[in-house]
Protein backbone atom coordinates (compact mmCIF):
# COMPACT_ATOMS: atom_id res chain seq x y z
CA UNK A 1 0.00 0.00 0.00
CA UNK A 2 1.54 3.28 -1.15
CA UNK A 3 0.87 6.61 0.49
CA UNK A 4 0.52 8.51 -2.78
CA UNK A 5 0.47 7.83 -6.51
CA UNK A 6 0.79 10.50 -9.19
CA UNK A 7 -0.72 9.12 -12.40
CA UNK A 8 0.44 10.01 -15.90
CA UNK A 9 3.22 12.47 -15.11
CA UNK A 10 5.50 14.13 -17.64
CA UNK A 11 9.08 14.42 -16.38
CA UNK A 12 11.65 17.09 -17.15
CA UNK A 13 13.94 14.54 -18.83
CA UNK A 14 11.32 13.86 -21.53
CA UNK A 15 9.58 10.80 -20.12
CA UNK A 16 5.81 11.07 -20.49
CA UNK A 17 2.81 9.42 -18.90
CA UNK A 18 4.66 7.73 -16.04
CA UNK A 19 3.35 6.93 -12.58
CA UNK A 20 5.20 8.01 -9.45
CA UNK A 21 4.62 6.02 -6.26
CA UNK A 22 5.43 7.40 -2.82
CA UNK A 23 5.84 5.58 0.50
CA UNK A 24 7.34 6.78 3.78
CA UNK A 25 8.29 10.16 2.39
CA UNK A 26 10.40 8.62 -0.41
CA UNK A 27 9.80 7.88 -4.06
CA UNK A 28 9.12 4.14 -4.14
CA UNK A 29 8.64 3.72 -7.89
CA UNK A 30 8.76 5.59 -11.19
CA UNK A 31 7.16 3.30 -13.75
CA UNK A 32 5.04 3.31 -16.87
CA UNK A 33 2.19 1.92 -14.79
CA UNK A 34 1.97 1.22 -11.08
CA UNK A 35 -0.57 -1.44 -10.23
CA UNK A 36 -2.35 -1.21 -6.93
CA UNK A 37 -3.75 1.62 -4.88
CA UNK A 38 -2.63 4.33 -2.52
CA UNK A 39 -4.10 6.35 0.29
CA UNK A 40 -4.30 9.24 -2.21
CA UNK A 41 -4.00 9.41 -5.97
CA UNK A 42 -3.44 12.51 -8.07
CA UNK A 43 -4.37 12.56 -11.76
CA UNK A 44 -1.54 14.61 -13.27
CA UNK A 45 -1.88 13.31 -16.81
CA UNK A 46 0.00 15.49 -19.26
CA UNK A 47 1.39 17.71 -16.49
CA UNK A 48 5.04 18.34 -15.75
CA UNK A 49 6.14 16.84 -12.43
CA UNK A 50 9.54 18.17 -11.38
CA UNK A 51 11.69 18.13 -8.27
CA UNK A 52 11.23 21.34 -6.29
CA UNK A 53 12.75 24.61 -7.35
CA UNK A 54 16.01 25.66 -5.71
CA UNK A 55 16.98 29.24 -4.98
CA UNK A 56 20.78 29.04 -4.92
CA UNK A 57 21.42 32.62 -3.81
CA UNK A 58 19.21 34.80 -1.62
CA UNK A 59 19.30 37.38 1.18
CA UNK A 60 16.56 36.51 3.62
CA UNK A 61 17.69 38.93 6.32
CA UNK A 62 16.90 41.93 4.11
CA UNK A 63 13.92 40.58 2.19
CA UNK A 64 10.64 42.54 2.25
CA UNK A 65 12.35 45.55 3.86
CA UNK A 66 11.65 47.76 0.84
CA UNK A 67 11.53 51.47 1.68
CA UNK A 68 13.37 51.19 4.98
CA UNK A 69 14.87 53.70 5.52
CA UNK A 70 14.09 54.86 1.94
CA UNK A 71 14.11 53.63 -1.63
CA UNK A 72 17.26 53.05 -3.67
CA UNK A 73 16.80 55.87 -6.17
CA UNK A 74 20.05 55.31 -8.07
CA UNK A 75 19.39 51.59 -8.42
CA UNK A 76 23.06 50.82 -7.75
CA UNK A 77 24.66 48.10 -5.70
CA UNK A 78 26.55 50.63 -3.60
CA UNK A 79 23.47 52.64 -2.65
CA UNK A 80 21.79 49.39 -1.68
CA UNK A 81 24.72 48.54 0.61
CA UNK A 82 24.53 52.05 2.08
CA UNK A 83 20.79 51.71 2.76
CA UNK A 84 21.26 48.31 4.38
CA UNK A 85 23.98 49.82 6.59
CA UNK A 86 21.55 52.51 7.72
CA UNK A 87 18.84 49.95 8.46
CA UNK A 88 21.03 47.48 10.39
CA UNK A 89 21.07 49.38 13.70
CA UNK A 90 17.27 49.29 13.75
CA UNK A 91 16.86 45.57 13.06
CA UNK A 92 15.16 43.28 15.56
CA UNK A 93 15.00 39.51 15.69
CA UNK A 94 11.21 39.64 15.62
CA UNK A 95 11.09 41.84 12.50
CA UNK A 96 13.63 39.73 10.61
CA UNK A 97 11.74 36.54 11.48
CA UNK A 98 8.41 38.00 10.42
CA UNK A 99 9.74 39.00 7.00
CA UNK A 100 11.68 35.76 6.50
CA UNK A 101 8.67 33.65 7.46
CA UNK A 102 6.49 35.48 4.96
CA UNK A 103 9.10 34.94 2.23
CA UNK A 104 9.24 31.22 3.02
CA UNK A 105 5.47 30.99 2.59
CA UNK A 106 5.76 32.72 -0.79
CA UNK A 107 8.51 30.30 -1.79
CA UNK A 108 6.57 27.21 -0.79
CA UNK A 109 3.51 28.34 -2.74
CA UNK A 110 5.74 28.68 -5.83
CA UNK A 111 7.28 25.23 -5.33
CA UNK A 112 10.66 26.38 -4.03
CA UNK A 113 11.63 24.03 -1.20
CA UNK A 114 15.34 24.83 -0.79
CA UNK A 115 17.00 28.24 -0.38
CA UNK A 116 20.61 29.19 0.26
CA UNK A 117 20.48 32.50 2.08
CA UNK A 118 23.44 34.74 2.82
CA UNK A 119 23.20 36.38 6.24
CA UNK A 120 25.14 39.51 7.14
CA UNK A 121 27.65 38.93 9.97
CA UNK A 122 28.92 42.54 10.08
CA UNK A 123 26.26 43.48 12.62
CA UNK A 124 28.11 42.66 15.84
CA UNK A 125 24.86 41.65 17.52
CA UNK A 126 24.39 38.85 14.95
CA UNK A 127 20.65 39.42 15.18
CA UNK A 128 20.07 38.22 11.63
CA UNK A 129 22.05 35.04 12.30
CA UNK A 130 19.96 34.27 15.38
CA UNK A 131 16.70 35.09 13.60
CA UNK A 132 17.39 32.96 10.53
CA UNK A 133 18.67 30.03 12.57
CA UNK A 134 15.31 30.06 14.33
CA UNK A 135 13.46 30.31 11.00
CA UNK A 136 15.58 27.45 9.62
CA UNK A 137 14.38 25.22 12.44
CA UNK A 138 10.79 26.46 12.34
CA UNK A 139 10.41 25.96 8.58
CA UNK A 140 12.38 22.69 8.37
CA UNK A 141 9.26 20.52 7.85
CA UNK A 142 8.51 22.42 4.64
CA UNK A 143 11.69 23.98 3.31
CA UNK A 144 15.47 23.42 3.45
CA UNK A 145 17.29 26.62 4.41
CA UNK A 146 21.08 26.83 4.10
CA UNK A 147 22.76 29.82 5.71
CA UNK A 148 25.96 31.48 4.49
CA UNK A 149 28.04 33.61 6.88
CA UNK A 150 28.36 36.70 4.71
CA UNK A 151 30.69 39.59 5.69
CA UNK A 152 28.72 42.27 3.84
CA UNK A 153 31.20 45.01 4.76
CA UNK A 154 34.25 42.96 3.83
CA UNK A 155 36.06 40.17 5.68
CA UNK A 156 39.26 42.22 6.04
CA UNK A 157 37.70 45.65 5.60
CA UNK A 158 35.43 45.34 8.66
CA UNK A 159 37.44 44.89 11.85
CA UNK A 160 35.13 42.37 13.55
CA UNK A 161 34.35 40.12 10.59
CA UNK A 162 36.79 37.37 11.54
CA UNK A 163 35.50 37.14 15.12
CA UNK A 164 31.89 37.35 13.96
CA UNK A 165 32.48 34.56 11.45
CA UNK A 166 33.71 32.28 14.22
CA UNK A 167 30.66 33.15 16.34
CA UNK A 168 28.25 32.55 13.44
CA UNK A 169 29.80 29.17 12.63
CA UNK A 170 29.62 28.17 16.30
CA UNK A 171 25.93 29.01 16.30
CA UNK A 172 25.33 26.65 13.38
CA UNK A 173 25.67 28.59 10.12
CA UNK A 174 26.32 26.14 7.26
CA UNK A 175 28.52 27.84 4.65
CA UNK A 176 31.41 30.33 4.55
CA UNK A 177 30.86 33.44 2.45
CA UNK A 178 32.92 36.38 1.30
CA UNK A 179 32.90 39.52 -0.83
CA UNK A 180 36.46 40.01 -2.12
CA UNK A 181 35.62 42.77 -4.61
CA UNK A 182 34.41 44.97 -1.72
CA UNK A 183 37.75 44.85 0.08
CA UNK A 184 39.90 47.97 -0.05
CA UNK A 185 42.40 46.61 -2.58
CA UNK A 186 42.70 43.78 -5.06
CA UNK A 187 45.42 42.31 -2.84
CA UNK A 188 43.11 42.35 0.18
CA UNK A 189 40.41 40.71 -1.91
CA UNK A 190 42.75 37.87 -2.86
CA UNK A 191 43.89 37.54 0.75
CA UNK A 192 40.30 37.28 1.95
CA UNK A 193 39.61 34.49 -0.53
CA UNK A 194 42.67 32.59 0.66
CA UNK A 195 41.89 32.97 4.36
CA UNK A 196 38.21 32.09 4.05
CA UNK A 197 38.91 29.01 1.90
CA UNK A 198 41.50 27.84 4.44
CA UNK A 199 38.89 28.08 7.21
CA UNK A 200 36.47 26.06 5.07
CA UNK A 201 39.10 23.40 4.41
CA UNK A 202 39.92 23.13 8.11
CA UNK A 203 36.27 22.81 9.11
CA UNK A 204 35.03 20.70 6.18
CA UNK A 205 32.54 23.37 5.11
CA UNK A 206 31.25 24.65 1.78
CA UNK A 207 32.13 28.08 0.40
CA UNK A 208 29.89 30.53 -1.47
CA UNK A 209 31.42 33.92 -2.25
CA UNK A 210 29.93 37.01 -3.81
CA UNK A 211 32.62 37.27 -6.45
CA UNK A 212 33.30 40.11 -8.87
CA UNK A 213 29.83 41.67 -8.64
CA UNK A 214 31.15 44.56 -10.65
CA UNK A 215 31.37 46.03 -14.14
CA UNK A 216 35.15 46.24 -13.71
CA UNK A 217 36.82 43.74 -16.08
CA UNK A 218 39.88 43.78 -13.80
CA UNK A 219 37.90 42.35 -10.89
CA UNK A 220 39.20 38.79 -11.18
CA UNK A 221 38.70 37.22 -7.77
CA UNK A 222 37.01 34.18 -9.30
CA UNK A 223 40.51 33.31 -10.55
CA UNK A 224 41.76 33.31 -6.95
CA UNK A 225 38.74 31.34 -5.79
CA UNK A 226 39.29 28.65 -8.41
CA UNK A 227 43.01 28.45 -7.59
CA UNK A 228 42.35 28.13 -3.84
CA UNK A 229 39.71 25.49 -4.53
CA UNK A 230 42.34 23.39 -6.28
CA UNK A 231 45.10 24.08 -3.77
CA UNK A 232 42.97 23.09 -0.79
CA UNK A 233 41.12 20.17 -2.36
CA UNK A 234 37.70 21.83 -2.15
CA UNK A 235 36.39 20.64 -5.52
CA UNK A 236 32.60 20.47 -5.57
CA UNK A 237 32.25 22.48 -2.35
CA UNK A 238 32.87 26.00 -3.71
CA UNK A 239 30.52 28.41 -5.44
CA UNK A 240 31.26 31.73 -7.09
CA UNK A 241 28.13 33.88 -7.12
CA UNK A 242 27.33 36.77 -9.47
CA UNK A 243 30.62 36.83 -11.48
CA UNK A 244 29.27 39.83 -13.37
CA UNK A 245 32.69 41.26 -14.21
CA UNK A 246 32.98 38.42 -16.73
CA UNK A 247 30.53 40.25 -19.00
CA UNK A 248 33.14 43.01 -19.37
CA UNK A 249 36.31 40.91 -19.62
CA UNK A 250 38.11 40.46 -22.90
CA UNK A 251 37.65 37.14 -24.62
CA UNK A 252 41.30 36.15 -24.40
CA UNK A 253 41.35 36.30 -20.62
CA UNK A 254 38.02 34.50 -20.37
CA UNK A 255 39.39 31.75 -22.63
CA UNK A 256 41.91 31.04 -19.84
CA UNK A 257 39.56 31.66 -16.90
CA UNK A 258 36.71 29.34 -17.81
CA UNK A 259 38.93 26.25 -18.18
CA UNK A 260 40.48 27.07 -14.78
CA UNK A 261 37.01 27.18 -13.24
CA UNK A 262 36.01 23.94 -14.93
CA UNK A 263 39.19 22.18 -13.77
CA UNK A 264 38.62 23.37 -10.20
CA UNK A 265 35.00 22.17 -10.21
CA UNK A 266 33.68 25.53 -9.02
CA UNK A 267 29.91 26.04 -9.19
CA UNK A 268 28.68 29.31 -10.69
CA UNK A 269 25.51 31.11 -9.63
CA UNK A 270 24.04 33.91 -11.72
CA UNK A 271 21.24 36.12 -10.41
CA UNK A 272 19.56 37.31 -13.61
CA UNK A 273 16.91 39.63 -12.16
CA UNK A 274 19.36 41.51 -9.99
CA UNK A 275 22.41 41.37 -12.28
CA UNK A 276 20.50 42.92 -15.18
CA UNK A 277 19.10 45.59 -12.82
CA UNK A 278 22.17 46.66 -10.82
CA UNK A 279 24.95 46.34 -13.39
CA UNK A 280 25.77 48.74 -16.19
CA UNK A 281 24.49 51.72 -14.19
CA UNK A 282 27.51 53.83 -15.17
CA UNK A 283 27.06 53.09 -18.87
CA UNK A 284 25.37 55.42 -21.33
CA UNK A 285 25.08 53.51 -24.62
CA UNK A 286 25.79 50.81 -25.53
CA UNK A 287 24.77 49.40 -22.13
CA UNK A 288 26.23 46.15 -20.87
CA UNK A 289 23.80 43.36 -19.99
CA UNK A 290 25.32 42.68 -16.58
CA UNK A 291 24.79 38.94 -16.24
CA UNK A 292 27.81 36.66 -16.35
CA UNK A 293 28.63 34.48 -19.36
CA UNK A 294 26.08 31.77 -18.62
CA UNK A 295 26.09 30.28 -22.11
CA UNK A 296 29.86 29.87 -22.19
CA UNK A 297 30.06 28.54 -18.62
CA UNK A 298 27.41 25.93 -19.37
CA UNK A 299 29.12 24.96 -22.62
CA UNK A 300 32.34 24.34 -20.65
CA UNK A 301 30.56 21.85 -18.40
CA UNK A 302 30.52 24.14 -15.35
CA UNK A 303 27.51 23.66 -13.10
CA UNK A 304 25.52 26.90 -13.42
CA UNK A 305 22.59 27.63 -11.13
CA UNK A 306 20.35 30.68 -10.82
CA UNK A 307 19.34 32.60 -7.72
CA UNK A 308 16.63 35.16 -7.01
CA UNK A 309 19.04 37.15 -4.78
CA UNK A 310 16.57 39.80 -3.58
CA UNK A 311 12.85 40.40 -3.16
CA UNK A 312 11.60 43.89 -2.24
CA UNK A 313 14.71 45.09 -0.41
CA UNK A 314 17.32 47.88 -0.74
CA UNK A 315 18.69 46.34 -3.95
CA UNK A 316 15.51 45.26 -5.77
CA UNK A 317 12.02 46.73 -5.51
CA UNK A 318 10.15 43.88 -7.19
CA UNK A 319 9.87 40.09 -7.05
CA UNK A 320 7.48 37.39 -5.88
CA UNK A 321 10.08 34.66 -5.34
CA UNK A 322 9.09 32.77 -8.47
CA UNK A 323 12.14 30.86 -9.68
CA UNK A 324 10.58 30.47 -13.12
CA UNK A 325 10.69 34.26 -13.45
CA UNK A 326 14.39 34.06 -12.63
CA UNK A 327 14.97 31.33 -15.22
CA UNK A 328 12.96 33.21 -17.82
CA UNK A 329 15.05 36.35 -17.30
CA UNK A 330 18.25 34.31 -17.51
CA UNK A 331 17.05 32.80 -20.78
CA UNK A 332 16.35 36.20 -22.29
CA UNK A 333 19.46 38.01 -21.07
CA UNK A 334 21.76 35.15 -22.00
CA UNK A 335 20.02 34.61 -25.35
CA UNK A 336 19.64 30.96 -24.39
CA UNK A 337 16.91 30.25 -26.93
CA UNK A 338 18.03 26.91 -28.34
CA UNK A 339 15.89 23.98 -27.26
CA UNK A 340 18.66 22.40 -25.18
CA UNK A 341 19.62 25.80 -23.77
CA UNK A 342 16.07 26.51 -22.61
CA UNK A 343 15.98 23.19 -20.82
CA UNK A 344 19.29 24.06 -19.16
CA UNK A 345 17.65 27.23 -17.82
CA UNK A 346 15.02 25.05 -16.17
CA UNK A 347 17.82 22.91 -14.74
CA UNK A 348 19.48 26.08 -13.41
CA UNK A 349 16.58 26.51 -10.97
CA UNK A 350 16.22 22.80 -10.19
CA UNK A 351 18.91 20.11 -10.51
CA UNK A 352 21.90 22.44 -10.90
CA UNK A 353 20.93 24.29 -7.75
CA UNK A 354 20.69 21.00 -5.88
CA UNK A 355 24.27 20.20 -6.98
CA UNK A 356 25.56 23.58 -5.82
CA UNK A 357 23.89 23.15 -2.43
CA UNK A 358 25.03 19.50 -2.19
CA UNK A 359 21.47 18.40 -1.44
CA UNK A 360 20.97 14.70 -0.82
CA UNK A 361 18.01 12.69 -2.06
CA UNK A 362 17.00 15.25 -4.68
CA UNK A 363 15.31 14.18 -7.93
CA UNK A 364 12.51 12.15 -9.42
CA UNK A 365 13.97 8.66 -9.11
CA UNK A 366 13.36 5.72 -6.83
CA UNK A 367 14.88 6.37 -3.41
CA UNK A 368 14.81 10.17 -3.67
CA UNK A 369 12.85 12.30 -1.23
CA UNK A 370 9.24 12.62 -2.36
CA UNK A 371 9.59 16.38 -2.86
CA UNK A 372 7.76 17.27 -6.05
CA UNK A 373 6.05 20.11 -7.89
CA UNK A 374 3.19 19.55 -10.34
CA UNK A 375 3.00 22.39 -12.85
CA UNK A 376 0.19 23.28 -15.18
CA UNK A 377 2.47 22.85 -18.15
CA UNK A 378 3.50 19.92 -20.30
CA UNK A 379 7.26 20.33 -20.32
CA UNK A 380 10.05 22.60 -19.04
CA UNK A 381 9.94 24.93 -22.05
CA UNK A 382 6.22 25.52 -21.66
CA UNK A 383 6.81 26.09 -17.95
CA UNK A 384 9.38 28.78 -18.78
CA UNK A 385 7.04 30.39 -21.28
CA UNK A 386 3.99 30.49 -19.03
CA UNK A 387 5.31 30.51 -15.45
CA UNK A 388 2.22 28.42 -14.75
CA UNK A 389 0.26 27.55 -11.64
CA UNK A 390 1.80 25.08 -9.23
CA UNK A 391 -1.08 22.64 -9.02
CA UNK A 392 0.48 20.65 -6.19
CA UNK A 393 3.57 21.17 -4.06
CA UNK A 394 4.60 17.98 -2.29
CA UNK A 395 7.06 17.65 0.59
CA UNK A 396 8.13 14.21 1.79
CA UNK A 397 5.05 12.73 0.16
CA UNK A 398 2.51 15.15 1.68
CA UNK A 399 0.71 17.84 -0.33
CA UNK A 400 1.60 21.14 1.36
CA UNK A 401 0.19 23.57 -1.22
CA UNK A 402 -2.20 23.33 -4.14
CA UNK A 403 -3.92 25.50 -6.70
CA UNK A 404 -7.19 24.77 -8.57
CA UNK A 405 -6.69 23.70 -12.18
CA UNK A 406 -8.38 26.12 -14.58
CA UNK A 407 -7.10 26.38 -18.11
CA UNK A 408 -7.84 27.85 -21.50
CA UNK A 409 -6.59 26.27 -24.72
CA UNK A 410 -6.20 27.58 -28.25
CA UNK A 411 -5.56 25.48 -31.36
CA UNK A 412 -2.90 26.65 -33.80
CA UNK A 413 -2.58 24.27 -36.72
CA UNK A 414 -2.16 20.83 -35.24
CA UNK A 415 -0.99 22.17 -31.86
CA UNK A 416 -3.08 22.82 -28.77
CA UNK A 417 -1.47 25.51 -26.64
CA UNK A 418 -2.23 26.56 -23.09
CA UNK A 419 -2.59 30.33 -23.12
CA UNK A 420 -4.29 31.39 -19.91
CA UNK A 421 -5.28 30.12 -16.50
CA UNK A 422 -8.27 32.40 -15.92
CA UNK A 423 -11.77 31.10 -16.52
CA UNK A 424 -13.16 32.94 -19.55
CA UNK A 425 -16.88 33.69 -19.70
Amino acid sequence: MLDLILRGANLADGRKGVDIGVAGGKIAAVEARIDGTAARELDVKGRLVAPPFIDSHFHMDSTLSLGKPRLNESGTLLEGIQLWGELKPHLTVAAIKERARALCHWAIAKGTLAIRSHVDICDDRLLAVDALLEIRQEMAPWIDLQLVAFPQDGYLRYKNSAANLERALAKGVDVIGGIPHFERTMADGAASVRQLCEIAAQRGLMVDMHCDESDDPLSRHIESLAAETQRLGLKGRVTGSHLTSMHSMDNYYVSKLIPLMAEAGVHAVANPLINITLQGRHDTYPKRRGMTRVKELMAAGINVAFGHDCVMDPWYSLGSHDMLEVAQMGLHVGQLTGTAEMRRCFEAVTTNGAKALNLEGYGVEKGCHADLVVLQAEDPIEALRLRPARLFVIRRGAVIAECPKVESKVSIGNQSLTVDFARIY
